[in-house]
């Protein structure tokens, strides 16, 4: 007898192909008849698996950018009560974790400023920036020739990695017993601690009155003979045998003084003996702050001599620079690791111990590897330059020269439907989204050697005038250093692990 036919056996399953849609992601719809037997329970189940891989494909090729306007400059509102109260003694000593505020530098320019204006200062102080950092990694600290040591001079100056003009992030705090309260730049790319102190030879206009050691009782200076000292890449002494420091910047800016240990308040927590150089004479691009907070991984950077009590840990989230939503934060020690976070191994060069290196083994765009950016343009040479580092203080991410001409011509091929734009300023692609609300873009993911870092479109896509021009965010350079800049970290908890040796990438950590 023959068995019953399945009125289903020969009908496949149904699938519509990709809608395009102005408001989300690329998407499919499958759709399945309901299987009868075994054969179409078989077939059922290889659908959905084919539809579902078909959807994650097309959702990493490309993702919306919701278009907004440039925006304007943050305000500042910063209360010195929210983040140390008067006097540092009720502050906890022991704490193991510690956060505070972070703001653009924007906010510390006049409040009159249009964005425009203050969006081409960004590129001017990161142009400079970059120029300083790819110096300072071409030539070798170890070669500068040091004169002999002599009293009231230095035996030779420190070249740091910061461009004076090119701290993007500050955040204040209290310095001294009883707290004063200063503004202090944060940056990956610099390891001293410093800030102005009177008496002034020369000085700088900043936001708050200038620190004044004499009426701090937690301030000491540094004898020359001292280890501390001797921690200097090149210090110097006055005639009392105290220990001077100097720093010079690629720019030509430059911060001199006295080496001391200090007392720095944060939000509810203190930390005590920090080696603080407190500036007589500095003269340079400021933009209001008091002076630095050096993040690298050099011996008398914050984190290091913090190690013990924070355990080498810190981590940022920095939101955009105008966002009222929420801060971007920095947290030190316990609370700054995210289990959540894509981990990286950090690479060590062959002569700079301050710049946090990573290995970077290729680009993707709309879901395919860039031909042409692979692990070789971006290796450390013997000599010590070449690499890829992340900075605070760099704002767009720069590629060597092949890398990024590979990576953008990818990116104009997977955006070859929007409106082209002329080239602004260091961006040679650009697009008119004027009048548009959302725009499908390709996705762009980076590949490092711990995993997998994809970026939000508003971290590569992003306004340069109020008309509707937006402009791929990222730069060639000449040199051989790759730097992977702040605009990119957006919206990421990076969270730096200095015991550890790795650097962590946590989505939507804000």
């Amino acid at each position: 007898m023959t068995p019953p036919v399945s009125h289903t056996s020969s009908v496949p399953f149904l699938y519509s192909p990709p809608r395009h849609s102005s408001s989300s992601s690329m998407e499919h719809e499958c759709t399945f008849p309901m299987e009868r037997n075994f054969r179409n329970a078989l077939v059922f189940s290889i659908a959905i698996l084919l539809c579902s891989f078909t959807s994650h494909s097309s959702t990493l090729r490309h993702q919306t950018l919701v278009v907004n306007p440039l925006p304007t400059s943050p305000t500042l509102s910063w209360p010195d009560s929210e983040f140390v109260t008067d006097g540092s003694d009720s502050l906890s000593e022991t704490a193991t974790s510690l956060s505070a505020q972070l703001l653009h530098v924007d906010a510390l320019s006049p409040s009159d400023t249009s964005p425009e204006h203050l969006f081409d200062l960004r590129l001017r102080r990161d142009s400079l920036r970059v120029e300083t950092l790819t110096s300072f990694a071409a030539a070798s600290v170890r070669n500068v020739t040091h004169a002999p040591r002599a009293a009231g001079g230095f035996s030779g100056a420190v070249v740091s990695g910061l461009s004076q003009g090119s701290g993007e992030y500050f955040t204040r705090l209290g310095v001294g017993t009883p707290a004063t309260y200063a503004y202090m730049v944060l940056d990956t790319g610099s390891d001293i601690v410093w800030l102005q102190c009177s008496p002034c030879k020369v000085c700088y206009n900043q936001s708050d009155p200038i620190f004044d050691p004499a009426k701090s009782r937690s301030y000491a200076t540094v004898p020359c003979a001292s280890r501390l000292c001797r921690r200097l890449d090149s210090p110097g002494c006055n005639s009392r045998r105290m220990c001077l420091y100097q720093v010079s910047y690629g720019d030509g800016s430059f911060t001199v003084g006295d080496l001391s240990t200090e007392t720095l308040s944060f939000r509810g927590a203190r930390v005590d003996h920090v080696a603080v150089g407190c500036g007589h004479d500095n003269e340079g691009l400021f933009v209001g702050a008091a002076g630095l907070l050096g993040l690298g991984r050099g011996g008398l950077s914050f984190p290091s001599q913090t190690k013990n009590r924070f355990k080498g840990k810190f981590s940022y989230c920095l939101v955009d620079r105008t966002s009222s939503a929420k801060p971007s934060t920095i947290v030190f020690g316990d609370g700054a690791a995210v289990n959540t976070a894509v981990y990286t191994p950090l690479l060590t060069s062959p002569k700079l111990d301050t710049f946090y290196y990573l290995e970077l083994l290729g680009i993707s765009v709309g879901g395919t590897r860039v031909r042409g950016v692979t692990a070789s343009l971006f290796k450390t040479a013997p000599a010590g330059n070449g690499g890829v580092i992340i900075d605070s203080g760099t704002s767009v991410t720069r590629l060597t020269r092949a890398a990024y001409v590979a990576l953008r011509d990818a990116f104009r091929a997977g955006a070859s439907r929007l409106k082209r734009a002329p080239a602004y300023s260091l961006f040679d692609t650009c697009f008119d989204l004027s009048g548009m609300t959302t725009v499908k873009v390709p996705t762009v993911v980076f590949h490092f050697s711990g995993g997998d870092v994809s970026l939000p479109a508003t971290n590569y896509l992003i306004p340069v005038d109020s008309k509707g021009r937006f402009c791929f965010a990222f730069a060639g350079t000449m040199g051989g250093l790759s730097i992977f800049g702040n605009i990119q970290q957006q919206s990421f908890r990076v969270v730096y692990d200095l015991i550890g040796s790795r650097v962590g990438f946590a989505p939507r950590g804000c």
